[in-house]
This record gives structure tokens, sequence and C-alpha cells, in this order.
């Protein structure tokens, strides 16, 4: 579905993408992990159109992409922050994209209302954006992304300012509905744990140099990813507390009174 090859750009004379290669087809979400200042929002905004490569190809379902406007690319860009139009509900921000294509009023409440369902936001539909947490906002600018079904989806860390809990449920609300409307994505991400959680294949930037793995196992056993020193860790943390509670065990035990004769 996506074909880039050999991008590259640079600014002021600093290489940020170095000949960036892959592939990826509908349905596929490919989580790119990198550190920041790696380039990561750089490939964003090269395929949204937002930037304007050096050198290299890209293209969507065999049509060259480079000539073509950003609002013409059906693809969408989401951001750490949800961009909603602070003067309009969430039923209206979702329904925006379907209100500017046009599409009949009574086809866009079917629409809306099945989406913002699918989305738990069903009794948050007359609420304004100042009126909801930060997960219900992020789910309110997933909505609008996926009601103009998008042809590729463009997330820049879009969980990364949530606190943990809703952080992770939001990685699992996007994996239920990606999979559910097989929409091909490309997730950039600082957490390795987030990439594992999404991607159904893996990437690693680094300096501007896109390594692309086989496999998950490859993905977790390359040391930049760092997932393995992790894994060690909470290992250890666990084999630790497992000690302690059986220490615990034993001092309690010895420290009980002995039973009448």
């Amino acid at each position: 579905m996506l074909q880039v090859n050999a991008l590259t750009k640079q600014f002021g004379g600093q290489p940020v993408l170095r000949d960036i290669a892959f592939r990826l087809v509908k349905g596929e979400v490919l989580a790119v992990l990198g550190r920041s200042g790696c380039g990561k929002t750089t490939l964003l905004k090269i395929l949204a159109g937002l930037e304007a490569p050096d050198a290299g190809t890209l293209s969507l379902n065999g049509q060259n992409l480079l000539p073509v406007p950003p609002n013409e690319r059906q693809m969408v860009y989401l951001y750490q922050e949800p961009l909603l139009f602070p003067h309009l509900n969430v039923f209206e921000n979702v329904a925006f994209g379907l209100h500017i294509r046009k599409v009949p009023k009574a086809e866009v409440v079917e629409q809306v209302r099945a989406l913002l369902a699918e989305l738990d936001l069903t009794e948050h539909g007359q609420k304004a954006p100042h009126q909801l947490s930060g997960g219900q906002r992020q789910r309110v600018s997933f909505g609008r992304a996926l009601i103009i079904r998008p042809r590729l989806l463009l997330l820049d860390e879009p969980f990364g300012n949530l606190d943990a809990q809703t952080r992770a449920d939001m990685q699992q609300l996007f994996l239920r509905v990606s999979r559910q409307h097989q929409i091909t994505s490309l997730f950039v991400t600082h957490d390795s744990r987030e990439a594992l959680t999404v991607g159904t294949r893996f990437g690693y930037l680094d300096q501007g140099v896109l390594t692309s793995f086989a496999s998950v196992n490859e993905f977790i056993q390359d040391p930049r990813t760092n997932i393995q020193a992790e894994l060690s860790f909470w290992e250890s943390i666990q084999q630790t507390t497992f000690q302690a509670k059986n220490m615990n065990v034993v001092l309690s035990a010895a420290e009980a009174p002995l039973p009448r004769q």
C-alpha cells in the first residue's frame, strides 16, 4: 500500500533522514521506536506532505505522493495534543470531516453515533472539549480521524501526555479499533512497551537511519531498543520481591509463640 524508497532530508546541512525505505500494506501498524531528535516527526511530516524530502520516492497504492498537496493525500496526522475545535461539541468535532465532504445529514448522524459508541463516548456527545478528560479528548481526536476513513493514519506519540493507566487504555482502544477497521498506520514512539503493544511490524530510527525487523523477537533482541534490559530489570525486581516475601514468612514463623505443652 505505502512504498517509501531512499527518503532523505537535511536541515541546515545536517542529515535528519538517511535513505529511509520501507513498505506498509493495508491493515499493518508500523511501530517506529526512537529517541527524541532521531527524525521520527520529520518522517511523519514528509508522509503527510508538511515537509518536502530532499530526495527519494513516496507512493501510496501506486500513486506518486510527492506532488500531491497535504489535503488531498487522505491521511490524518495525530499529535500528542488533541487539536479539537473548542466551539464545537464532541458530536460536531467528530462529524466535521463528513460535513466538509457534503455527506447527507442522516448519514452523518448514523456514522457519528456508531463511532461514538465504539469509542465509549456516547454520553459525552453534547459536551464541549474543555469538559472532557485528556483521554476523552484524545478519543474524540481519534474519532475525528477515523470517520473519514483515511488511507493512512500517522501517529506522533499521540498518548504521550496521558497518565499511565489512561495511556494503557488508549493503546488497547487503538488496537481494537485499528484491527476492526483494518487501519494502516505509522505509529512513532520513544516507549518500547508502547511499540510492542500497538505494532504489527517494528522499526528503530537512530540518527536518521531506519532499521526494519523481520520479527518481533529481532526487535526485542536489538540492544538499542533496551527491551531486553528492561525485561531483565523487572525479572530481578520480581525475584527480589519473591525472596523478601519468603523471608517475611520465615521470620513470622520464627517469631510465633510456641504451642503450650
